[in-house]
């Protein structure tokens, strides 16, 4: 499609959807729809997302309470080979408009928190990158890594934010790494080797805000707008192989890959005069540690299906992944799950899912629990993992408008973390039960 016959179809949209009905005219619904469809056509996609979530902490946590988060989401995807000559590539922004509290942050106290929605309230550019499509795919620009990298099809319906990426890569990188709320600019490549073996490489900005003390990081970078390209690189690095099982061909995936990381990060439990950061005597200084890396599986298969030849069914999830003890507060990670549909002929598009998680604390950091207790002299807990259990059931009520009930039983909050209402500094958080329902309104 030309240059001229691209604006000649836009103009004819815009003057479709705003030209008065008569009576006899379509319902605006439909107008608004084939308007929508034009633009498509023209190469132009625009979205709208909203996820509102109610939850509350029931039981065990820092302290019971509700909390009301909410997220809208302004997409729009364009295709330059349509637009403006430019053959496979393609144009993608869109921008967050976060409110609301964090369950996590004020009531639960754990470590992958209760949604990946949860963050401080802002108006943040999220993605903004331009990429060119074909056997090998190169995408450049601001961009999240969660989507393609230790990611599993199966994992999209849960609600905690480590079910989407990966509690260990979202406790122990810099700012969580690239991954909401916070994206950072980077370059990833794509190769499709054979039908089978895809590879992935990713080279993206090591952090995406300024490393100032202890403040949170979505503070120092608020609107998102910072494309920050001078920190030490974050590298990483996949392969994902398709293939078949049984006489039914249940389409599998299994996918190995790394990471690598080229900034400096603080040693768990020496300070830079060698003594324990629990010894009086020690300066408190940070021992600083060169370099970070990670290595990591996913496995996913579909495990039965709904009907013959249906893509429903019953589904089965599992990660895994590593990294060093000595300058990482997790250093073993696995979260799986179970992923029911095509269940009711009723309601087709329903979903119902039941997934684990298990972080746990390095050994660094544990020895460090235990230099407190000795210098202490008290029964000062000593950490050792975070788990959560989650089962949540999304309901379609139609296309544009979905309904979710979700359960979280989070033990260890914070790895087992001192409760901090405890005067004394000897009792961990109290395991924290959840309840709370997400609603997802889309167009």
């Amino acid at each position: 499609m030309s240059r001229a016959l691209s604006r000649a179809t836009l103009v004819a949209a815009a003057l479709a959807l705003c030209t008065p009905a008569h009576a006899d005219d379509k319902p605006v619904a439909d107008r608004i729809a084939d308007t929508r469809a034009a633009l498509e056509q023209a190469g132009y996609q625009f979205s709208m997302t909203y996820i509102g979530e109610a939850f509350t902490n029931t039981s065990g946590g820092v302290s019971n309470g509700a909390a009301y988060t909410g997220r809208l989401d302004l997409g729009t995807t364009i295709d330059l080979e349509k637009v403006m000559g430019w053959t496979g590539a393609t144009f993608h922004a869109n921008m967050f408009q976060i409110h609301g509290d964090g369950l996590s942050r004020g009531y639960v106290g754990n470590l992958f928190l209760v949604s990946g929605v949860e963050s401080l309230p802002a108006t943040r550019l999220y993605e903004f990158w331009i990429e060119q499509n074909g056997r090998l795919a190169v995408r450049v620009g601001q961009q999240g890594s969660d989507v393609e990298f230790i990611d599993s099809q199966y994992d999209d319906i849960f609600i905690n934010s480590a079910l989407g990426w990966p509690g260990i890569t979202g406790v122990n990188l810099p700012t969580g790494g690239p991954a909401p709320a916070l994206a950072v600019p980077g370059i990833r490549i794509k190769a499709s080797l054979t039908d089978r073996l895809t590879a992935y490489l990713g080279l993206f900005d090591g952090s995406a805000a300024p490393p100032q003390g202890t403040a949170d990081p979505q503070l120092l970078n608020p609107h998102g707008i910072l494309f920050r390209v001078n920190d030490p690189p974050w590298w990483i690095g996949q392969l994902k192989y398709k293939f078949d099982i049984g006489e039914s061909k249940l389409p599998a995936t299994i996918t190995g890959g790394g990471w690598y990381h080229m900034m400096s990060f603080a040693d768990q439990r020496f300070g830079a005069d060698g003594l324990s950061l629990a010894d009086p005597n020690s300066s408190g200084d940070t021992r600083w540690l060169r370099r970070d890396n990670g290595i990591f599986m996913v496995y996913e298969q579909l495990l039965a299906r709904a009907k013959p030849d249906a893509d429903k069914g019953v589904a089965f999830f599992m990660r895994a992944s590593v990294s060093p003890s000595d300058r990482n507060l997790i250093s073993t990670y696995v979260d799986g799950g179970f992923l029911f549909t095509g269940f009711s002929d009723k309601y087709p598009d329903d979903r119902f899912g039941i997934a684990g998680i298990y972080g746990r604390i390095s050994d660094a950091a544990r020895a460090l629990d235990r230099d407190t207790q000795i210098f202490s002299g008290t029964a000062y807990p000593i950490r050792d993992y975070e788990a959560i259990l989650e089962i949540t059931y999304q309901h379609v009520v139609n296309a544009n408008f979905t309904m979710q009930p979700m359960f979280q039983y989070i033990a260890h909050p914070g790895g087992g973390a001192v409760d901090p209402n405890d005067p004394t500094q000897t009792h961990r958080i109290k395991d924290s039960i959840v309840f709370g329902m997400r609603t997802i309104l889309s167009y």
